[in-house]
């Protein structure tokens, strides 16, 4: 399912690593669901509270608790949802995000608003 009515190297992903963009734009052409897990996981890295001292290097696995495990808070979860609005063009309900609680139920529900949104025209 390429998205090429997302756009080709979004400021939103300046700050990311090369890696991250790389990846976006492979998803972009091709649909590549493992590179859209890289920029998802680059996001739930980057919005990660710095509170924690070495979070930068923490391994993110599917299991951990977004709020228990990696320490988010409201706020970096409503952040996160901007930056998945934004990038990906969808729109994210407050109240549809009150079952994802893990890395992969995120993963999950991310692909699920790109599938409902795959077959919207863009404005």
């Amino acid at each position: 399912m390429p998205l090429a009515n997302l756009p080709a190297s979004p400021s939103q992903l300046a700050r990311y690593p090369v890696e991250a963009r790389d990846a976006y734009e492979r998803f972009r052409t091709t649909g590549d669901m493992d590179a859209l897990g890289i920029v998802i996981l680059a996001a739930v890295r980057d919005f990660m509270p710095k509170r924690n001292l070495g979070a930068g290097n923490i391994e993110l696995r599917p299991e951990m608790k977004l709020m228990e495990d990696l320490g988010y808070d409201s706020l970096a979860v409503a952040e996160t949802v901007f930056f998945f609005e934004d990038l990906f063009k969808v729109r994210i309900q407050n109240t549809e995000l009150m079952s994802v609680r893990t890395v992969a139920e995120l993963q999950k529900f991310v692909v699920q608003k790109l599938g409902e949104n795959a077959g919207k025209p863009t404005a």
